[in-house]
């Protein structure tokens, strides 16, 4: 399994409805751009919905992730935005 597999599979593991996308955003697999839409953030503060992913992340952030760059949005944004289709 990639890491991009990886982390995608350790937030669907906790936000059982999200929709994730995991991009490597420098060539070295340290530095990963996320994009997490669920309805876990429904009435939840931009920052909550970080702190959300970023509290899944803290243990691969302690190991192997050097840095990332969080996405969220509702599940309905995600299909505005035309996002995983």
């Amino acid at each position: 399994m990639t890491i991009f597999e990886d982390v995608a599979a350790l937030i669907k593991s906790n936000i059982t409805d999200a929709k994730v996308m995991v991009t490597d955003l420098t060539g070295t697999q340290d530095h990963l751009g996320i994009t997490v839409a669920s309805d876990a953030f429904l009435g939840k503060m931009l920052f909550q919905q970080h702190k959300m992913i970023m509290d899944i992340l803290a243990p691969r952030l302690k190991q192997d992730i050097h840095a990332v760059q969080i996405k969220t949005m509702t599940l309905a944004q995600a299909s505005e935005q035309n996002i995983f289709n």
